[in-house]
């Protein structure tokens, strides 16, 4: 890296992923980082409390589709890391125009700042534009079709279409990583990890979908992140590289070791009302990351210990979290 620091727009930087993207840049002491985030229901400045006062970190309230902000902040940057995203499954039957103007309409205005810019963008997707993986233990690669099956997912998917056109056509530097479910500190109450987690700390019932033999990849958010960043910093233009290699169980498996995590009773497991379109099972292949040098260094059981930690010492913001997600 040269002796001027990079400076990288991270977008959605308040998010969960965002934030520990924003940690992992602001590990290299050659990185200044510009965090773009509407702070809606998904984001908290909490969440980038670490970095307040490094002058090396700028913080912007806005909205990703907004033309003008997006345009002054890409001209001041030298790259951009796209990972503000509607990105809850739930919310997105319920209400999925918010997520075609903020993952569609969003990339679109990223996208074109950066051509106008001559800036270089990374997109973080989702394995969830692949559709449901077979139940043969099969996983997709980066060349599988597109065949997504909630709002969500199409919306990612659409995105994803956008930057490999925006490619094709002008010849912009954008690559795409597509990751399995990612766990970990500050992940929104929403997700399936932490509403059981602050379920069994609050003795509540664990709610598990149907009777939960949908099965998942998880994988501990830092390994994640650090898998964001290879593509970032050695990925191919124009490429797309999935993030994998997570630990796989169903969905009761899962609720069983959060329980054991948490020392909750088991019997607290409960089982609600599947949602419609719920995919069975999703699993991606990460040859084409392995060979740029990563690989996962946090075993599922020692991320699942560590995230238990964490919002046994947070309760507070698991509880301001989940009230804005009501609003």
């Amino acid at each position: 890296m040269s002796e001027r620091a990079e400076h990288v727009l991270v977008t959605g930087g308040a998010g969960f992923i965002g934030s520990h993207l924003v940690d992992a840049l602001l590990d290299r002491p050659a990185v200044r980082v510009t965090v773009l985030d509407a702070l809606t229901y998904a984001g908290s400045r909490a969440n980038l409390s670490a970095h307040e006062g490094d002058e090396r970190f700028v913080f912007v309230e806005g909205d990703v589709a907004d033309t003008g902000v997006a345009d002054r902040l890409v001209a001041g940057v030298d790259r951009v890391l796209h990972a503000a995203a509607e990105s809850h499954v739930d919310r997105s039957i319920t209400g999925p125009a918010a997520f075609v103007r903020t993952n569609v309409t969003g990339t679109q205005v990223l996208l074109d700042a950066c051509r106008a810019h001559g800036r270089p963008l990374l997109m973080v997707s989702t394995d969830e534009v692949y559709g449901a993986n077979a139940d043969d233990d099969s996983l997709f690669a980066e060349d599988a079709p597109l065949r997504p099956r909630s709002p969500y997912a199409a919306s990612k998917a659409a995105a994803d279409l956008l930057c490999a056109a925006y490619h094709v056509t002008y010849g912009m530097p954008v690559t795409v990583v597509r990751g399995t479910n990612a766990f970990g500190p500050r992940q929104n109450p929403e997700k399936a990890i932490p509403t059981y987690v602050t379920a069994a700390l609050d003795g509540r019932p664990l709610p598990v979908y149907d009777r939960g033999r949908q099965r998942r990849e998880w994988l501990f958010v830092t390994d994640w992140a650090a898998g964001c960043l290879a593509a970032m910093d050695r990925g191919e233009p124009g490429a797309v590289y999935n993030i994998g290699a997570g630990h796989e169980l169903s969905n009761l498996d899962l609720a069983r070791a959060v329980c054991a995590g948490t020392g909750a009773d088991p019997a607290s497991i409960g089982f609600v009302d599947d949602r419609p379109g719920h995919d069975f099972r999703y699993g991606v292949r990460s040859d084409l990351l392995r060979a740029l040098g990563w690989s996962p260094r946090v075993a599922f059981d020692e991320g699942l210990a560590r995230t238990v930690e964490w919002y046994r010492e947070h309760r507070s913001w698991a509880d301001e979290m989940r009230v804005a997600a009501t609003r």
